[in-house]
């Protein structure tokens, strides 16, 4: 799930933001779980060199590849956008989830980071979605088939501003986590606005575009996140986690999201407040 720049049009869009009829084409013939294989084979072939680096496939390229009006966004071959760099690096440098023995939870899993924890042995690994063709379980958030006290980590990445009840999302979240468990969350947040935006009278894709900047959001969050998740049972710990790198890292890497809308990408570590 992504931000739509709403201020971009077809008109506007880089030529590899609109696939060719033959790529359209091929698309129909190949079923929607294995299109990002195909895809990690084929196009890095047209972006070979080291310009580039992404964290979340260790590959090198000549550029990241456009995505949704961002020139420079896309790993040509896991398809990881900024975001999902970062977080890896997060998870990689400050976390244990590469070496730790953790039973995880991945709600509505983007096929980048899925590869890469699906294959850690240390990991027992579960990526839950209602209808995504890659999650193992076809699941809802809003009412979790787990048992309480089953993760040690949820990763829910630009999820909650998705379904239609964020707070009954997160007491699912609490729920499944063990006491001493933690919540990854990463959210599109509106810097320039201080409450969440939310309003049951929006209810049309065209109108949700309008306020919520997104034809299939629910609300548009504001510098008040941190505290809407705390108000659920979570001490929430807000780490602007691009801070660690300088701007060299930051360009090779393609770590900064250049774009008017959700331009900042802080990851949320949410524990259970009993646990805090």
């Amino acid at each position: 799930m992504d931000d739509l720049n709403a201020h971009t049009t077809s008109a506007t869009l880089v030529p590899d933001d609109q696939p060719s009829l033959a790529r359209r084409a091929a698309r129909s013939f190949v079923p929607g779980r294995y299109r990002p294989t195909v895809a990690s084979i084929v196009r890095p072939l047209r972006y070979r060199g080291g310009a580039v680096h992404c964290a979340c496939c260790d590959g090198d390229f000549s550029r990241f590849i456009p995505h949704q009006g961002r020139p420079f966004a896309k790993c040509p071959r896991c398809g990881a956008l900024e975001r999902h760099r970062l977080l890896v690096s997060y998870m990689r440098e400050r976390t244990d989830l590469f070496t730790g023995a953790l039973r995880v939870l991945h709600v509505a899993p983007e096929w980048c980071l899925q590869r890469e924890l699906q294959q850690l042995p240390n990991l027992d690994y579960v990526s839950a979605d209602l209808d995504s063709p890659i999650a193992m379980d076809h699941v809802d958030l809003l009412d979790l088939p787990y048992d309480a006290d089953s993760f040690d980590v949820v990763i829910c990445n630009h999820v909650l501003e998705h379904v239609a009840d964020d707070r009954r999302g997160l007491d699912e979240i609490r729920r499944v986590l063990r006491d001493d468990g933690r919540a990854i969350i990463m959210s599109p947040i509106d810097g320039a606005t201080a409450s969440t935006v939310e309003d049951e009278h929006v209810d049309t894709p065209e109108e949700r575009l309008r306020v919520y900047w997104q034809r299939d959001h629910m609300r548009r969050y504001g510098r008040d996140f941190a505290d809407r998740v705390a108000a659920q049972g979570f001490s929430v710990e807000t780490i602007t986690y691009i801070d660690h790198f300088d701007a060299t890292q930051i360009e090779r890497q393609g770590l900064r999201r250049e774009s008017a809308l959700f331009s900042d990408d802080d990851i949320f570590v949410c524990r259970p407040a009993a646990a805090a």
